[in-house]
């Protein structure tokens, strides 16, 4: 862990990224809570989520882009732009143009789409194999500790100083982040052209995982995963209203409560994945919140608490050791769209049960939803604590070199 603080590029592309992240989360919530003051209307609230759902849908494109295209360039060509156009926000005066917000939201998750698998792809360059883990371990930690401040920041400012200074400081993150990979050393050659047509190209990330046994494994029991994360989305006011006893204000405490689970777990993962290795990482983070879940049917807020603690504690595991291990089995040159079919495999089955989650909770009690939940998620564990028996650290794993080849990282 001592020795990403001490790589330069390293430091450079962590800050960039994890002030671009803190931008962005402080602006969604702040967008929706915009748009319910203009029009007072909940579901036109709630539509701005789906905005950025639909606007993500352009990550196979987002994938072919990154692997067609050298990714430091991309990367500054597609932050500017992200950051012209959340400008455009400040345009808006009135309910009458919530258009443009909603506009600028698709706009936003297409930008989304095509930065998350090129940062991917320029991390795996950029670092040795070795130092994966950590710069993966550090990204997750960041990131769940800016989320205990960002939803404040964003609602806040917003409050108090209407829109403009969340729209701004937004795009400030992104000039930031171009300003922070225009000063990378990083060497990248040109693509050199696959020779393929465009569709077969773009699935070619799906293929790779389909035909890699450890990948697949560990994708399916990810998909299982979000589909629990997405059924349990509702059960969280209910565990609040019903189980608690708690006025809604409440809810923000168990987020603080899981947002430091989330820390400490991100603090420990780069020692857990040199001792269990990917796989068993994730299985371990999946059986955490699989336990999480179960307490949380149990209507004391202590046994609320710590269940809200394992489930935050449990997904920097599953995103370290599933990202990780991506990197580490991919080449270079394809992961670009190995990670937008990734999250493309994820993202749809996670927004359906997020929908049927919200239908089952007027039908059924939170208590069974969450034991169901539960259930799913410990089946995901144990699924990749036996399929992945015998998942890896070391051999197969790939880097790019100086001249663009691709070779076992052992070699370099």
């Amino acid at each position: 862990m001592r020795r990403l603080p001490a790589d330069r590029d390293a430091r450079l592309y962590l800050a960039g990224q994890l002030l671009s992240s803190l931008g962005d989360s402080a602006l969604w919530l702040a967008l929706g809570i915009w748009i319910k003051t203009l029009t007072g209307s909940d579901a036109a609230a709630g539509l701005s989520f789906f905005m950025l759902a639909l606007g993500s849908l352009a990550s196979p494109l987002g994938g072919l882009l990154a692997d067609r295209l050298r990714r430091r360039p991309l990367l500054i060509a597609v932050n500017a732009a992200t950051a012209a156009l959340v400008l455009l926000l400040l345009l808006v005066r009135g309910q009458g143009q919530v258009w443009l917000i909603y506009a600028v939201l698709v706009g936003y998750g297409v930008s989304a789409a095509v930065l998350t698998p090129a940062q991917t792809a320029l991390l795996q360059t950029l670092l040795p194999a070795e130092l994966l883990g950590a710069a993966n371990s550090a990204l997750q930690t960041a990131q769940w500790g800016m989320r205990l401040i960002t939803p404040l920041l964003g609602a806040g400012l917003l409050t108090a100083f209407g829109p403009a200074p969340v729209v701004i400081g937004d795009a400030v993150t992104f000039v930031v982040a171009v300003l922070t990979l225009a000063a990378l050393r990083v060497t990248e050659q040109s693509p050199r052209p696959s020779g393929k047509r465009l569709l077969d190209e773009a699935g070619d990330g799906l293929r790779h995982i389909r035909h890699s046994p450890e990948l697949r494994h560990l994708t399916v029991a990810t998909v299982l995963a979000v589909c629990a994360f997405g059924l349990s989305e509702p059960t969280v006011f209910a565990v609040v209203s019903q189980g608690l006893h708690r006025p809604n204000a409440f809810l923000g405490v168990l987020t603080t409560a899981q947002g430091a689970g989330a820390i400490a777990a991100g603090c420990t993962a780069t020692a857990a994945l040199r001792r269990l290795g990917e796989q068993r990482l994730a299985a371990a983070g999946l059986a955490g919140t699989s336990g999480g879940f179960l307490l949380q049917i149990a209507p004391a807020t202590p046994a609320a608490l710590t269940g809200a603690a394992l489930i935050g504690a449990g997904l920097p595991w599953l995103m370290v050791g599933l990202t990780t291990l991506f990197q580490r089995r991919t080449p270079p040159t394809l992961m670009g769209r190995t990670d937008a079919a990734l999250t493309l495999a994820l993202s749809v089955p996670q927004t359906l049960a997020i929908a049927l989650g919200a239908a089952l909770i007027a039908v059924v009690s939170y208590q069974l939803l969450l034991l169901a939940i539960a259930m799913l998620t410990a089946a995901a564990a144990v699924y990749l604590h036996i399929r992945g028996a015998g998942a890896s650290r070391g051999a197969g794993l790939f880097r790019q070199r100086a001249d663009g080849d691709r070779v076992p990282s052992e070699h370099v």
